[in-house]
């Protein structure tokens, strides 16, 4: 049995998982730091989620030499 695109989706599901983590942790300390409260909060915090979410799943890609976005190919 090849086990091939089972090691795949487990790469991509502890990658983007990973990559949740530690974007939300991230973007909750730098936010609580600065104290901005409101719908400032929520924006800011959303926006640096974002920017560090793909900056993460970027560099464990350059990083382990992995694809997030490319199963397609083969």
């Amino acid at each position: 049995m090849d086990f091939a695109p089972v090691k795949k989706w487990a790469i991509f599901f502890i990658g983007i998982l990973c990559a949740i983590v530690i974007a939300d942790k991230l973007s909750n300390a730098i936010v609580s730091a600065t104290g901005m409260i409101g719908w400032m909060k929520f924006l800011v915090s959303f926006v640096l989620y974002a920017v560090f979410f793909f900056a993460i799943l970027y560099a464990l890609e350059k990083i382990f030499h992995i694809e997030f976005f490319g199963f397609w190919r083969e």
